[in-house]
């Protein structure tokens, strides 16, 4: 990496660590209800005006798991009939019409699993009610949904033989209210003040300052696109001095998107749309807001414990992760591709292209803040991205992948990142006691034969749906249609949707056409299964944990805030969390690599 690019990933980091320390101590006081007299009456107003008596009631984990549940499947359907119906709903300026029933299934399924797949453009499918009332709403809820499964796990392990693990509807009006709106309302503003529009105004047509000449279609007498006796469409040439700009409430739609790790875009070009990311600095805030919140949890998750060590130990294997990708995601960016030079194979790659690849990134943003925005957007459940991850060298690309296969553990989603390294955690002491003969113990509770069967479902659910998806793709003839680049690059492509989809994170290489009722339906499958089959183990351990009482740490006890705990805690999370995808990764991008430096 280039000096400027160290300069940037310690910037950032240094940013990160200093807004998250103060938001985690907010974030402690909202999970145990220790908040203003006129905070607390206003949401026991409106809890209570949605049938919930006692607010502080508490709830067996299945009680949890079963409000949780049917809380999501009501905002799938609601994000559903909204789709189907916005062509007779109101702020629909441009007329759109209703979506096509199985696209309108995953993106239901996708905005309500903080996934946020797209798999169409949004200026030109979306009403403006749509994109607020069902996609902007379930941005909110989704968020708020991980944080409160985070909250119940760490309840289990401070929890005294209650079984209780805290209450479902008041944790996520507590979340909703006093941590995503207030600051995503900030956010919004700030993203206005770079350029980013919020409004309410129909499409504007603009004179551009260059005619562009372009080849359209000739057209028969019916309107219809016209062919030579070989089946090749005619065209004809034309120009144009206007073009269209689509409008819209942006901002609003922006600040969730990242503050909550849901990603997807107002537009289809996403956050490399100038109308989306307009600058340098607004790029900076986006990718700090993916990551606020799940860094200011771990300090939130150390300060509940009452060891602040815990949360550390956490956040740096996390770090260290995170760091490698950045290292190894834009050295292999500046190292270029070979493929686009015309100069002596005696030069490196790097010298042909003046500093490496910007294939499919924007020049305002360059190599640094490129790779850095894709490894932060897949080390989170953040589909969000500012530039074509499908363009990428085989090796840059790779890093996303790689980070989302992790389990989105580094750092991860709002609540998703942390309850999954917790769960690793439990799998690296389960694994030292084995080396020691000794019943293992994480933060004085024992980890037993109930919980790491939880653990063990909770780390396979997004794997089998990873491979056992990519695998009915690449045999079923309607997943093979879908594929614009075979060989290495076009698997690669089917890996990376199926891995964006069951992680709940929702980028994608792009040059997979999957807007299609096969892979709709497939990897709407794979994002329901990849969220809520993990989400129901995990409050199923925190229920057991909280039914067990503390134990005194012992002689035999392994320090879990050490920096050998660190290391045993990353090891775990790369052998156990990586090495299902090694064939499939030598499939695709490691033989794609090869390909190119060989030829």
């Amino acid at each position: 990496m280039t000096q400027l690019a160290w300069i940037n990933l310690a910037l950032f980091l240094g940013l990160l660590f200093l807004a998250a320390w103060p938001l985690s101590r907010w974030l402690t006081a909202v999970a145990q209800g220790r908040l203003p007299g006129w905070m607390l009456r206003v949401e026991r107003g409106l809890l209570r005006a949605c049938g919930v008596a006692d607010p502080e009631e508490g709830m067996h984990w299945r009680r949890y798991a079963l409000a949780l549940l049917l809380f999501n499947f009501l905002g799938v359907l609601a994000a559903y009939a909204l789709q189907r119906l916005q062509g007779l709903l109101p702020l629909n300026p441009q007329g759109m019409g209703a979506v096509s029933p199985d696209s309108a299934f995953n993106t239901a399924i996708s905005f309500v699993t903080n996934t946020n797949w797209q798999g169409y453009g949004g200026e030109s499918t979306m009403s403006y009610l749509t994109q607020m009332l069902a996609l902007t709403v379930q941005n909110f809820v989704s968020a708020a949904t991980g944080i409160a499964v985070v909250f119940a796990l760490i309840r289990g392990f401070i929890g005294k033989l209650s079984g209780q693990v805290g209450n479902f509807w008041t944790d996520l009006t507590r979340v909703t209210l006093w941590v995503l709106l207030p600051i995503s309302f900030v956010l919004a503003l700030f993203f206005v003040s770079q350029g980013v529009i919020q409004n309410l105004d129909a499409y504007k047509d603009v004179t551009t300052l260059e005619v562009t000449h372009y080849d359209a279609p000739r057209l028969d007498a019916d309107g219809q696109p016209m062919k030579n006796e070989q089946g090749e469409a005619l065209t004809e040439p034309a120009e144009s001095a206007t073009q269209q700009l689509a409008m819209g409430p942006v901002a609003s739609q922006l600040a969730i998107k990242m503050l909550g790790t849901n990603g997807g875009g107002f537009f289809n070009a996403n956050s490399s749309h100038p109308f989306e990311n307009p600058t340098p600095l607004s790029n900076l805030f986006q990718i700090l807001a993916i990551f606020l919140i799940p860094a200011a949890l771990c300090f939130s998750f150390g300060q509940m414990v009452g060891d602040r060590r815990q949360g550390v130990a956490i956040l740096a294997a996390m770090t260290v992760m995170f760091a490698t990708g950045v290292i190894a995601a834009t050295s292999a960016e500046q190292a270029g591709n070979p493929a686009l030079t015309a100069l002596s194979v005696d030069q490196r790659a790097s010298e042909l292209q003046a500093g490496g690849s910007m294939e499919g990134k924007e020049t305002r943003f360059g190599i640094n803040a490129t790779t850095l925005f894709a490894v932060v957007t897949t080390s989170a459940s953040c589909g969000a991205v500012n530039a074509m991850h499908d363009s990428m060298t085989p090796l840059g690309g790779m890093v996303p992948l790689v980070m989302m296969q992790l389990g989105e553990v580094v750092f991860g989603g709002v609540g998703t990142g942390l309850y999954g390294m917790l769960v690793f955690a439990m799998l690296a002491v389960f694994i030292a006691g084995l080396m020691i003969g000794r019943t293992p113990e994480y933060l004085g509770k024992k980890i037993e034969s109930h919980e790491m069967k939880m653990v063990a479902l909770a780390i396979l659910v997004t794997p089998v749906m990873v491979l056992v998806g990519t695998a009915i793709a690449v045999l079923a003839a309607a997943g093979k249609a879908g594929i614009a680049n075979p060989g290495a690059h076009g698997f690669s492509e089917v890996l990376y949707a199926l891995t964006s989809a069951a992680n709940n994170n929702g980028s994608a290489f792009a040059g997979l056409s999957a807007n299609t009722p096969f892979y709709n339906t497939l990897l709407g499958i794979a994002m329901w299964v990849g969220r809520f089959g993990v989400i129901v183990p995990v409050l199923a351990l925190a229920g057991s944990l909280a039914a067990k009482k503390r134990i005194p740490a012992g002689a035999g006890t392994l320090p879990t805030h050490g920096p050998l705990f660190i290391v045993l805690l990353i090891g775990t999370v790369l052998l156990v969390g990586l090495l299902n995808y090694v064939p499939s990764l030598a499939l695709g991008p490691v033989v794609e690599h090869l390909m190119l430096w060989a030829a």
